[in-house]
């Protein structure tokens, strides 16, 4: 086990919620063009190769990485990240990339919500508090009640919805599995799902697009590799916070690309969200001490 470098992981961890946001700006991009199945079927297609050759590499090699003792629950773990892709990348399409991450960065709150019920973890009050007030951050988000309240607004809000339920399967399965496995089924399972769902809306690139195509599936593999040495040198704990740098990485991204706005609302709303989740993995990493 290589030691432990909380710095050297804080700095991957940074890079990773970089990649993540230029990879979202990329799937905007492409989304707006063409058909979002297809666009998540192909990244996919690349997302599953770079599981098999990592898988490949490690001891035990494919063999290893199949034994699951858990199929039915990997296979659904994967199909759901999919899905939960297809409806985020549909979010910036309708809302742009601020909106979208704004809502999406409650996802965190869910977790520490819904780890009682299915994994049978205790929330404390405090916890209780801090996801009450990070809810109230995502009503400022959507201002129900002010004008007319748009319903695609709760589009970011399904998928943080859909990564919390994956990121609980995910510490459910790793009671037995390896997170390797994990890290297999996710790819290959997600791929086949993709694959049956996008290859009926296949549709003509144009040569250029292919080129920002080849980027995005090149950026998917990256943040994949950096977010699994993030964990590998450094504690979870430690490095978790910093993934809330994807929003003001993908909202500089949507405001100087995509020339978004940047609504007040949104800016006190998110600000609000994230002091709760940075809170609720505060009281998580004491609360056991």
């Amino acid at each position: 086990m290589s030691p432990q470098n909380n710095t050297l992981g804080i700095w991957l961890m940074t890079a990773t919620a970089f990649v993540f946001a230029m990879q979202d700006g990329l799937s905007q991009h492409l989304a707006r063009e063409y058909n979002v199945f297809m666009i998540i079927m192909i990244r996919y297609w690349f997302f599953a190769s770079f599981v098999i050759v990592v898988a490949a590499r490690k001891a035990g090699g494919l063999r290893a990485a199949v034994a699951t003792k858990q199929l039915p629950l990997q296979v659904f773990r994967g199909v759901l990240l999919a899905a939960e892709v297809c409806v985020m990348v549909t979010a910036f399409v309708i809302l742009g990339l601020v909106e979208s991450h704004a809502v999406f960065a409650a996802y965190p709150l869910l977790i520490a919500a819904l780890s009682g019920p299915i994994l049978g973890e205790q929330v404390g009050w405090r916890r209780w508090v801090a996801i009450a007030i990070g809810f109230i951050g995502v009503l400022i988000i959507l201002q129900p009640g002010f004008g007319v309240f748009q319903p695609a607004a709760l589009i970011p809000l399904l998928a943080g919805f859909m990564f919390a339920l994956y990121g609980l399967l995910t510490r459910y399965v790793a009671r037995q599995d390896s997170a390797a496995v994990s890290f297999f089924w996710t790819g290959v399972s997600g791929a086949v799902a993709m694959t049956a769902v996008g290859i009926w809306f296949w549709e003509p690139m144009a040569q250029e697009d292919w080129i920002w195509m080849a980027l995005l599936c090149a950026t998917s593999a990256f943040s994949h590799f950096l977010l699994i040495r993030a964990y590998e040198v450094a504690e979870a704990s430690a490095v978790q916070p910093f993934a809330y740098l994807q929003l003001p990485f993908a909202a500089a991204l949507g405001v100087l690309v995509f020339a978004e706005a940047l609504r007040a609302n949104v800016v006190l709303g998110a600000a609000v969200v994230v002091g709760a989740g940075l809170f609720t993995l505060w009281r998580a990493r004491v609360a056991p001490r």
